[in-house]
């Protein structure tokens, strides 16, 4: 086991920041533990790694009252500047998990040029009750770019579901005391070679199948964009079969942090923005786009303060889609 700490340069709500690199309650790859410590696994580039990230503690001039976690939680529990944050990290790609923490906890996050004092109301009383929300950078594409793929034109529930099947069918052993259940993401040759009838099993058509594939076989490459700009890397994404803007951004965010990174094309995000923004019940995503224009290079960091401003959700005029299940056992 390798240990490492972080000295806080800004204040950081860990579970809120974190929190978006893991895929529902029941995530292989993301855990949250009794002690409030999150659990993530990763194929880092030196090997499968482990890292828990506890619960921080202040030291210093740290903000008063924010000195720990809440494990009951999520989003309203800030460290302040100069609190410590822990992590133990175990295997081939410990070390370099605990490397990764400080970007992971948006240390490369950049905050120029997000002037909330000009902000819709919603953003800037969201921004002023969630404090501690960074956009932090995994720093590994295709640990992102799989699940986003599996999102694709599906419920969340149906994408949640196929990750964990495909996740302990063909992930690994996580190296160290991992929680029950935890796996480490797939090498890209694994994800070529899944069978047709595991992938019908996880309830993924040929199309996202297909899709995956294609970017596992191109991983190396994919990886390198993270090294690019924002848009390069997009526009680069964007080449390959089966991944469009959607895609790209759900990616982006998480693997790289890009504050600017809008999920175009989202069934429900562009009526959130709209009925947020402008009290619209339905709205285009050229309508969305035109509302978050005034936050252009921080885009998805006001997504980000809308979907927790608590006024993102328009009134429901029309029954929830049935979840659906055409897998052959």
């Amino acid at each position: 086991m390798r240990e490492g700490e972080w000295r806080l340069p800004f204040p950081v709500d860990v579970r809120l920041t974190l929190g978006v690199q893991g895929r529902g309650r029941s995530d292989p790859t993301f855990k949250t533990d009794e002690a409030g410590a999150i659990w993530r696994t990763s194929l880092t580039p030196d090997g499968p790694g482990t890292i828990r990230v506890l619960p921080g503690r202040a030291v210093g001039t740290a903000t008063p009252g924010t000195e720990n976690l809440d494990a009951d939680t999520l989003g309203t529990d800030t460290l302040g500047t100069d609190a410590l944050v822990r992590a133990q990290a175990w295997g081939p790609g410990a070390q370099w998990l605990l490397g990764a923490l400080p970007g992971v906890l948006g240390a490369d996050d950049d905050l120029a040029g997000f002037d909330i004092s000009d902000a819709h109301r919603t953003i800037r009383d969201s921004a002023a009750r969630h404090p501690g929300l960074r956009l932090g950078r995994t720093g590994r594409l295709m640990e992102a770019l799989v699940p986003a793929i599996l999102e694709q034109k599906v419920l969340t529930i149906e994408a949640h579901r196929a990750w964990k099947f495909l996740l302990n069918r063909w992930g690994t052993e996580p190296p160290g005391p991992a929680p029950e259940g935890m796996r480490v993401f797939p090498h890209p040759a694994t994800w070529r070679r899944i069978p047709t009838w595991d992938w019908h099993r996880a309830g993924v058509e040929g199309v996202r199948a297909r899709t995956v594939k294609i970017a596992a076989s191109v991983a190396d490459s994919l990886e390198r964009l993270l090294t690019t700009g924002h848009e390069e890397a997009d526009r680069k994404l964007q080449t390959l079969p089966g991944i469009g803007p959607w895609t790209s951004a759900e990616a982006r965010q998480r693997a790289a942090g890009d504050p600017d990174a809008v999920s175009v094309g989202d069934l429900h995000l562009k009526n959130s923005v709209g009925w947020a923004l402008a009290g619209r019940e339905r709205s285009t995503d050229e309508e969305m786009l035109e509302l978050l224009e005034p936050y252009k290079g921080h885009r998805y960091r006001a997504v980000r303060l809308i979907l927790l401003s608590g006024r993102a959700g328009a009134p429901r005029r029309a029954p929830r889609f049935p979840v659906r299940d055409y897998r052959g056992f």
